[in-house]
């Protein structure tokens, strides 16, 4: 993984001694995300670069989960200039946008699909502060979606923060969401997605969370058969574009890139819904040793519980910056709730 790095470090170099930006070499812009084909984040690039190509004499190539290296490579590349656009999830961007981790408090988004879809759709915060946020670390944000509610998947059903004792769970690279687990009762364990799976077989984990699409998707269910349903939180993506590729453009191709954004965020947020359903039914299909525990409203309670601990923590890592941004999160859940 450090070799990629290396190598989109000693290509960009080599495009600023050639005085050549960005856009310059832009007829084909590379666009990579964490996940595998068919995956929430493949289904939203592949209709960004449907668009484009539609629209435009343009291409995008598409570069999905491990192509290009682990999370951390690919934002490297994308700060760097080698890829245009990146999709990366705040459990990765947290340590580089600290305020990006408030989606790793827990209990902030409600668990109704329509009512987190509408939040994103109208948040001031979403909409107006987080591209703020992003643009002072080179990074124009395009859009923020949610791709499922998170899920934690064990070597035994969790009914209460006692069940996490001792136990071994998986974090993102993330020091909210080790905070989060931590406050459960777990023993965060920080592990790049690609050792997961061998992780969890071998016993060196005993947990992980992840959207159920993803369970799914990667046979997590088939290593870390039971899972439980805690309402907790909502497994959120960004797209991105390195900003001074997206500088260079003429109005033109922004206004195209922000059409491209648009368009695949609709289509993308109309296949997540029901998304968790089917996938759950293709895992029980799969497998007859999976359980799945739905917490009840007294067991959530002794979770929430322990929800403001790790609010207080975001608001140590975030200062005025997350102050106002927790506010403002907390006043548009109030407005779409109210409607």
């Amino acid at each position: 993984m450090k070799t990629l790095s290396k190598i989109a470090s000693a290509t960009a170099l080599a495009l600023a001694a050639t005085g050549m930006s960005a856009a310059a070499l832009a007829d084909t812009w590379r666009y990579a995300h964490e996940e595998y084909q068919g995956d929430v984040q493949d289904v939203y690039a592949q209709a960004f670069k449907k668009y484009i190509e539609n629209n435009s004499d343009h291409n995008v190539q598409v570069y999905r989960f491990g192509e290009l290296g682990e999370s951390n490579d690919i934002m490297e590349q994308t700060q760097n200039g080698i890829l245009q656009f990146v999709d990366q999830s705040p459990g990765f961007t947290g340590a580089l946008i600290p305020s990006a981790q408030i989606f790793f408090i827990p209990y902030l988004l409600p668990t109704d699909e329509q009512t987190v879809l509408k939040f994103f759709d109208e948040s001031k915060a979403i909409n107006e502060m987080f591209p703020k946020l992003y643009a002072e670390h080179g990074l124009e944000l395009l859009k923020m979606f949610p791709e499922g509610e998170m899920v934690v998947t064990a070597d035994e059903p969790i009914h209460s923060p006692a069940d996490f004792n001792n136990k071994k769970i998986r974090v993102m690279t993330n020091p909210l969401l080790s905070e989060t687990y931590r406050a459960f009762g777990a023993t965060p364990t920080p592990l790049p997605w690609g050792e997961v799976y061998g992780a969890l077989q071998t016993g060196i984990l005993d947990g992980q969370e992840n959207p159920i699409f993803w369970i799914e998707s990667g046979g997590l269910y088939e290593v870390s058969p039971n899972l439980t349903f805690t309402g907790h939180g909502w497994f959120t993506t960004a797209v991105m574009a390195n900003q001074d590729f997206y500088n260079d453009l003429s109005d033109n191709d922004k206004q195209l890139v922000q059409d491209a954004s648009e368009a695949a965020y609709s289509h993308t947020m109309e296949h997540i819904q029901g998304l968790a359903e089917r996938s759950l039914e293709k895992i029980q299909q799969a497998s007859d040793e999976v359980t799945v525990t739905r917490l009840t409203d007294k067991e959530i309670e002794a979770f929430k519980e322990r929800a403001p601990q790790v609010e207080e923590k975001f608001l140590e890592m975030t200062g005025d910056n997350g102050k106002k941004l927790l506010k403002q999160f907390k006043q548009d859940l109030k407005n779409v709730e109210q409607q």
